[in-house]
């Protein structure tokens, strides 16, 4: 469990299996966001923010931002689906991580780096097409390196 301080927001975490970041709004409220399965954008969620900070659980896990976006995106590659440019390269890690499996072996150093390095490309790709969308939740910068907190 984490009791955080308000000043080191946003935060990462894992609930239930469900990536959900947590953010302050202009007066520095805490807002809980988390991800959607069906569309791959952000369901306000801040019914979670109190479970998560305060009352704490096996079913919570903290992440850093790189996990997060890591989580994030194998979670919209999974169970998403479509057409175009983000959803090719989702394919591409699906083929990777799937061929590892067959072969009953872990990902290699260079698959893996690989594999984040997409995985970090897709997230502000898709991060950037929430946003153009109006998704009030929707970060691209916390996918380029050095922005944001880890």
């Amino acid at each position: 469990m984490s009791h955080r301080p308000p000043g080191s927001l946003p935060a990462f975490f894992s609930y239930y299996e469900t990536p959900v970041k947590l953010v302050a709004d202009e007066v520095g409220h805490v807002i809980g966001w988390k991800l959607s399965k069906a569309d791959g954008g952000w369901e306000r969620a801040d019914d979670l923010v109190r479970k998560i900070l305060l009352v704490g659980g096996d079913e919570i896990e903290e992440l850093s931002r790189k996990e997060f976006i890591e989580y994030t995106e194998h979670d919209r590659g999974r169970y998403l689906r479509g057409a175009g440019p983000i959803f090719a390269l989702y394919e591409t890690v699906n083929a990777i991580v799937e061929q590892a499996d067959l072969e009953r072996r872990p990902l290699t150093p260079h698959e893996s780096a690989l594999v984040a390095g997409i995985r970090r490309k897709t997230f502000v790709m898709f991060e950037e097409q929430l946003q153009q969308a109006g998704d009030p939740a929707a970060d691209p910068s916390l996918g380029i390196d050095g922005s944001s907190s880890s």
